[in-house]
């Protein structure tokens, strides 16, 4: 598992995230692939491509896991 550190700020956008770690080329593929359920927040399904992720959350895409904090 991988790990996202905040480094202070409150919370950090689902799609951004998922640029950031490199799951995702481009924020139009981070959207799609929100958009298309592959996207799972603390085991359940996020569909909201701006979700707001804060410290203690698990983002699992195929095989790609981040923990924020």
């Amino acid at each position: 598992m991988e790990k996202y550190d905040l480094k202070g700020e409150e919370f950090i956008e689902l799609v951004k995230l998922l640029k950031v770690m490199r799951i995702s080329e481009s924020g139009g593929q981070a959207k799609l692939m929100v958009e298309d359920g592959i996207v799972y927040r603390n085991g359940e399904q996020e569909f909201r491509k701006r979700a707001k992720l804060r410290a203690g959350d698990v983002i699992e895409v195929l095989d790609f896991k981040v923990q924020v904090f």
